[in-house]
């Protein structure tokens, strides 16, 4: 009979369109993977993908047997689900996390998720790239900011509170602005295209940043701040600690920059939840789910 975890690997090798991107999402060597596919295609007495120079295709074997063998990964995967889901988690769970949030807030949480579950295997990848969920295999995403349309299901955690930030050094060379129209004559530290918008009194303003040191790491843009290069807008978790110890201050602090969130993504459908899911998406509640978990000090 054929093993499930071969006919897993030939899902996945389908799937992700080769042998590196499956053994990655498996967490699998090439070679291993490889040999997965040789002893399920000798167990079936045929052959399932076609190999060439050019990369691999399925056969006409392989495009029979392939619905087959996703609907069986699929029941073995929620039998064992619906075993576990009063207990302890079981499995892999596959997480694309934030580069600032996750190395800063979130990587302490899976530590603690993997002590409470211990036959859970975590495997978090670290990156501010907003990667493809469900094309590169990932179980879940947390992401921080606004949702775009898309077919995944979310869960919003909390706000995201944001602050403008700049260093002393940097106000006392430039002054300090004390309207967002005021911010045109600084130099700002923008993130990506994201514009900066702040309410007062019922209105709202909207700054487009523009500057010469930008980054796509929260992490480097705090890291400029604090060197003094500009005024910059991030959230109050990542800037908190810097204000606490007196390298920058907030600004503008009448204004309020509306909040952004945080989410759990996951592939469809909305039910069942998966149990790995669940207590991961109870972990992320409990911790972040508060008011005041990212609290920052207001200097004006």
């Amino acid at each position: 009979m054929p093993n499930l975890e071969d006919i897993r690997a030939f899902a996945e090798v389908v799937a992700s369109g080769g042998l590196s991107r499956a053994g990655t999402r498996l967490g699998m060597s090439k070679s291993m993977i490889s040999r997965r596919l040789a002893r399920l295609e000798a167990e079936l007495g045929a052959p399932l993908l076609a190999r060439t120079t050019r990369g691999m295709s399925l056969t006409e074997a392989g495009a029979d047997f392939r619905p087959y063998a996703e609907r069986m990964i699929a029941e073995f995967d929620s039998g064992r689900d619906a075993l576990s889901r009063q207990g302890e988690a079981t499995g892999r769970l596959r997480l694309a996390t934030p580069l600032s949030f996750g190395t800063t807030h979130l990587a302490p949480v899976l530590a603690e998720l993997a002590l409470r579950n211990p036959r859970l295997e975590i495997n978090a990848s670290y990156s501010d790239r907003r990667v493809d969920v469900v094309g590169e295999g990932f179980d879940a995403a947390i992401r921080l900011g606004t949702l775009a349309d898309s077919s995944l299901i979310a869960r919003r955690i909390s706000p995201i509170r944001a602050v403008l930030v700049a260093s002393p050094a940097y106000l006392a060379r430039r002054g300090t602005p004390r309207s967002p129209a005021a911010l045109a004559e600084h130099e700002v530290i923008p993130h990506g295209e994201a514009v900066w918008q702040f309410r007062r009194d019922g209105r709202t303003t909207t700054f487009h940043p523009r500057g010469r040191f930008t980054a796509d790491s929260g992490a480097a843009e705090l890291a400029g701040v604090v060197a003094g290069l500009g005024i910059a807008a991030m959230p109050s978790f990542l800037a908190g600690p810097a204000v606490r110890r007196g390298e920058i201050v907030t600004l503008l602090d009448d204004y309020e920059i509306p909040a952004l969130g945080l989410y759990v993504l996951r592939p469809p459908p909305a039910e069942p939840v998966p149990h790995k899911i669940r207590v991961l998406t109870d972990i992320m509640l409990e911790h972040f789910g508060g008011d005041d978990w990212d609290k920052c000090p207001r200097r004006a």
